[in-house]
């Protein structure tokens, strides 16, 4: 897959909260996903688990690419994310803020153009970049016959 091409994931509703994802055009397994209790029963990940999984994968993959970039052959990395959800001005859950620990396999020292990489990295990082950015998120709701319930309507026959 190229980077112009759209992602495209898919949820099916398994029971209660939890939902089966699917990645298209991967060769990966699907995902069961769920809220934990009480208001699912905590089969798999959340989304907020998702989201804190995915910025902390993104880094570490970021600045692994960037190490490799300049030559380094660095051991294995670790990453830990850590976010408090907090109630926002109306009461909603948010995540207002997230810390992630990269730990490299070894000192400092062991890497050429450390400095650099450490400037740069972050950039690469097409996750972190589009949350720190703001993502615009389209929504339209349809019912079974097809029939736009919320969302942009112009695309609807005789509109």
């Amino acid at each position: 897959m190229s980077m112009e091409e759209p992602i495209r994931v898919s949820l099916e509703q398994e029971g209660d909260y939890a939902f089966r994802v699917r990645f298209h055009d991967t060769g990966l397994a699907p995902l069961l996903t769920d809220e934990p209790p009480p208001l699912g029963h905590g089969l798999g990940p959340n989304p907020a688990r998702l989201l804190l999984a995915a910025l902390a994968n993104c880094l570490s993959a970021s600045l692994l690419f960037a190490l490799r970039k300049y030559h380094n052959t660095p051991g294995t990395l670790h990453a830990e994310i850590v976010a408090v959800p907090m109630r926002n001005a109306e009461g909603r859950w948010r995540i207002p803020k997230a810390s992630v620990e990269l730990t490299l396999a070894e000192g400092g020292e062991a890497h050429r153009q450390l400095e650099r990489i450490l400037a740069q990295f972050e950039q690469f990082c097409i996750v972190t970049q589009s949350v720190r950015e703001g993502i615009e998120v389209d929504v339209t709701v349809k019912d079974v016959h097809g029939r736009v319930l919320l969302g942009d309507r112009s695309f609807e026959a005789g509109a």
